[in-house]
């Protein structure tokens, strides 16, 4: 088959690989270059909503059994029901319930076993670019180099490639951290998550599935200092904020192995109003790092290499003004989505844990005696998930 053109993608997380299986079922040779000397997930939880596992399986990703299918409901911390999450009865049907959860792992292997031999280059961490108009040009470390039509970066919160592109830019702390476990076991897999909150603090567990084992992953997120050390027992921190929760999280905590556990703090950027220049553009947490308030990221960056692929896919990359074109359209495509998710997630953590001490009792009055919750979160996620599922139908010429 005759090569579209060459694309150079830069980070092999999930929005990296999705962008370089795209790249290639769409007929472009593609070289996805990571850093490190292997393929490492920065976290250990994940959940994925319909549209990504629907892109993962159209670029060639195995999907069978990939997660746990579940329905999601928001309570207080005492049970009150505040929310669901319902998603249309076509929806359910064809993905079991919709959100799935799994080990950040399962999801790499998965992707890493649908990439074809050559693809993959690791231990190759970018240090120059050089976009020369009718090419690019990029320099590793290890003294290798090579010639792109277009570049992605999929580097991450801390990307080379934004920072080549934009220069430095504050990131957002969020003044939050999240602590997160899981545990597994054979048998049937559960069906039900939980989202609830106390006052200060969320306490929440999903099912999961990884390899033949199911079980659950559950978090503990709250505010914190992020100047001061982390706590030095991970899963007598969780337990302690966990008392005034459920007895099922409470259980899940306490039989987690600590080899399970995992801390890390909540940083974002705004959403910026440009991610291309040029033959150089950026997916995932390069363009649009997010809060796990949204449970989005690695979904939207999976989103972000299928869309781009496609942009891409409908012009000559030989033809500067046209490559420039599709790298345009792929962000005005995405933007808006990426960019509302970013800012609700944002807002959820500041109304949950940053609200004044005197409004917190009237914050939580409205949860437990209007409909806002359900409106804001029950209803909008799952128009906002349609929507996202609708546009790839519209990719496959599909009504």
């Amino acid at each position: 088959m005759t090569s579209k053109g060459r694309i150079a993608i830069v980070g092999a997380g999930p929005g990296g690989m999705a962008a370089a299986l795209a790249a290639h079922k769409k007929g472009f040779e593609v070289q996805l270059f990571e850093r490190y000397p292997e393929v490492k997930p920065a976290g250990n939880i994940l959940n994925l909503w319909p549209p990504p596992q629907r892109i993962l399986k159209l670029i060639g990703v195995d999907t069978d059994k990939l997660g746990a299918p579940c329905s999601i409901r928001f309570e207080r911390h005492d049970g009150r029901k505040r929310a669901d999450v319902v998603l249309p009865d076509e929806v359910v049907r064809e993905y079991g319930g919709g959100f799935i959860g799994l080990i950040r792992w399962g999801l790499y292997k998965r992707m890493l076993a649908a990439m074809p031999a050559g693809m993959l280059q690791l231990d190759h961490d970018c240090q120059a670019i050089e976009d020369r108009g009718r090419d690019v040009r990029l320099q590793f470390r290890n003294g290798r180099e090579y010639v792109a039509d277009v570049v992605v970066g999929a580097d991450g919160l801390n990307s080379f490639v934004r920072r080549h592109l934009w220069g430095e830019e504050p990131i957002r702390h969020q003044r939050l951290h999240l602590v997160g476990g899981y545990l597994l076991w054979d048998g049937e897999a559960p069906t039900e998550g939980v989202i609830a909150h106390d006052r200060t603090t969320q306490c929440s567990y999903t099912p999961i599935r990884h390899d033949d084992k199911v079980g659950y992953e559950w978090w503990v997120l709250e505010a914190c200092d992020p100047d001061a050390p982390p706590p030095p027992d991970l899963l007598g921190w969780a337990a302690e904020r966990a008392r005034g929760f459920s007895p099922m999280v409470r259980d899940l905590i306490a039989r987690t192995p600590p080899e399970h556990v995992q801390r890390w703090p909540i940083r974002d950027r705004v959403p910026r109003d440009q991610w291309s220049k040029g033959r150089i553009t950026l997916v995932g947490d390069a363009a649009h790092p997010t809060s796990p308030y949204a449970a989005y990221g690695a979904g939207m960056s999976i989103e972000d290499g299928y869309f781009l692929a496609n942009e891409l896919a409908a012009v000559d990359l030989a033809d500067t003004a046209a490559a420039r074109r599709a790298l345009q359209a792929y962000e005005d495509r995405r933007k808006p989505h990426t960019a509302r998710v970013v800012q609700e997630a944002y807002m959820t953590g500041k109304a949950f844990h940053h609200m004044p001490a005197l409004l917190r009792p009237l914050r939580d009055l409205v949860y437990d005696h209007t409909p806002l919750l359900q409106k804001v979160v029950g209803n909008e996620t799952p128009r906002h998930i349609c929507a996202q599922l609708d546009e790839i139908k519209a990719t496959l010429g599909q009504p």
